[in-house]
């Protein structure tokens, strides 16, 4: 029974790599500003939730006290603006994980691994990017001390995502979908075999000092998801896609709107496409968006919940 420290655990994929590691008799610590937001969690066997602020060094060593490993997973979608990249950026892509290597090495922690992102790049046309290749970096230069492994996700579907699921949210209401950067290249990867990823990763050595590329089977346009997730959805609208400057144009206005749907810095990261040749590491199968998607995008109907069991009947078939 291992001891692992969950940065970003109460999130999307966080939840689900929390989940496995307790299925399998690991205990976790979570750390989380506010106990309720990982009510989710709180009622998992051996999961232990701490209200902490992991931004402060004393508070993220009393974590690691004890862990045989941490996981990172804290990442921010939006930042204010700077140079080379916005604040909030900084603060959770690049310190957050200088802090972590020097609690782990304080800690005697002797595993760390991390999400960085596909196409992070110093070089990047976006603040994100930049400042998770950065945040990466702070990672390779621990290998010396550290086992560490750095997994970049392409976009990543699933229950609850705030992907697929906000293309399908936006069509109920809107008849026409005024779509930026229409022509976007994405390859969506599973949260399941993302969290596969994770998991397997703290007991293959094989990973160790090694970045692996997370992406599904199949590439799409942006145009191609939004109008899957439509008609999946059941409200499929036509699609006006943008040209260059009107799609920057709607990004900007978009900043300005309460929740902040699209930024110009994503529009700046769709400029690169998110996908890669890479296979997923340590002999996962991908799962396909079309045998996941139904199910939570349609609901749970007997024909949709019939379709992914066939498809994973069929996949456990072929590995045998």
């Amino acid at each position: 029974m291992a001891r692992i420290c969950v940065l970003g655990g109460t999130g999307f994929v966080g939840r689900h790599i929390v989940a496995r590691l307790a299925a399998r008799g690991d205990r976790i610590v979570v750390p989380t500003r506010r106990r309720e937001r990982a009510r989710h969690l709180i009622m998992l066997p051996t999961v232990e939730v701490v209200e902490a602020n992991v931004h402060e060094a004393p508070a993220l060593e009393r974590l690691l006290e004890r862990c045989d490993a941490a996981i990172n997973l804290a990442g921010v979608l939006q930042s204010r603006n700077g140079q080379p990249y916005g604040p909030d950026f900084a603060r959770t892509h690049v310190e957050l994980p200088q802090r972590l290597v020097a609690a782990c090495v304080a800690a005697q922690v002797p595993r760390l691994v991390h999400m960085s992102a596909l196409k992070a790049a110093a070089d990047a046309p976006s603040q994100y990017l930049r400042s998770k290749a950065d945040g990466e970096a702070a990672i390779v230069a621990a290998r010396a001390q550290l086992a560490t492994t750095i997994f970049r996700p392409s976009v990543v579907f699933g229950p609850e995502d705030q992907f697929l699921n906000l293309f399908a949210w936006l069509q109920r209401f809107l008849p026409v979908v005024f779509l930026a950067s229409p022509d976007a290249r994405f390859q969506p990867v599973y949260v399941g075999d993302v969290a596969e990823s994770f998991v397997r990763a703290l007991d293959e050595s094989e990973s160790h000092g090694k970045a692996y590329d997370l992406v599904g089977p199949k590439v799409y346009s942006l145009r191609e998801l939004v109008a899957y997730a439509g008609e999946v959805s059941g409200h499929s609208r036509p699609i006006v896609g943008l040209g260059d400057r009107l799609s920057y144009l709607q990004a900007w206005l978009m900043e300005l709107t309460p929740g902040k749907l699209m930024s110009r810095d994503n529009y700046h990261s769709m400029k690169l496409p998110n996908t890669s040749a890479a296979s997923l590491p340590f002999g996962i199968h991908p799962t396909a968006l079309e045998a996941v998607a139904p199910v939570y995008l349609k609901g749970l109907s007997p024909r949709s919940r019939y379709s992914e069991f066939r498809y994973h009947a069929g996949r456990k078939t072929r590995e045998v």
